[in-house]
């Protein structure tokens, strides 16, 4: 990457990441102060470590993955756990440069969601129900993925579906979609 490249690649306003088969090979500054490393430790490690756990990994490289391999291209939004064990969330976008094999090489930014946008204030609980129901997942997967009961993740559903006046998830992702 010429100076100038990488200037731009460091600098850009966003957190940038080049992987091959799920293990990072450069990251951008903002990347790296978005998730709490060192840029140079991220380097050679596995994607791995921004999960709780081995399933969780799993089961995320799963989402997305058809429409990358299709399109080229993926985005959603999803909380990236930090090195302290905070979360931030994010819109996440991912492009394939090997299309035949989408996760051999792709890259991903990561944009913060800023928390001040206009709309109801999410309580934790709220904003990981989100996370997963931008997965396409159900209240009983959700719940299995928590570890709560599926009438809590009920609860949290009526709840958000009070808070942005909308009739079902399907509208609720919608209009975060807009205001996001």
């Amino acid at each position: 990457m010429d100076e100038l490249t990488h200037i731009a690649f460091d600098a850009a306003p966003i957190g940038l990441v080049l992987t091959e088969h799920r293990v990072i090979r450069a990251v951008n500054t903002t990347f790296a102060a978005m998730a709490g490393y060192d840029a140079a430790a991220l380097t050679g490690q596995s994607f791995r470590i921004f999960y709780d756990s081995a399933a969780e990994f799993a089961q995320v490289r799963d989402i997305g993955l058809e429409v990358l391999a299709r399109d080229g291209a993926y985005c959603d939004e999803r909380m990236l756990r930090r090195a302290d064990g905070t979360r931030v969330w994010c819109r996440f976008r991912a492009r394939s440069l090997t299309p035949a094999e989408p996760l051999a090489r792709t890259v991903l930014s990561f944009a913060p969601i800023d928390r001040t946008a206009q709309g109801p204030a999410l309580t934790p609980r709220e904003r990981d129900v989100l996370q997963y129901l931008s997965r396409g997942l159900t209240s009983k997967e959700i719940a299995q993925s928590l570890g709560l009961s599926p009438r809590t993740i009920e609860d949290v559903r009526a709840r958000l579906l009070r808070k942005f006046d909308v009739p079902n998830a399907a509208r609720l992702l919608a209009r975060l979609g807009q205001s996001g």
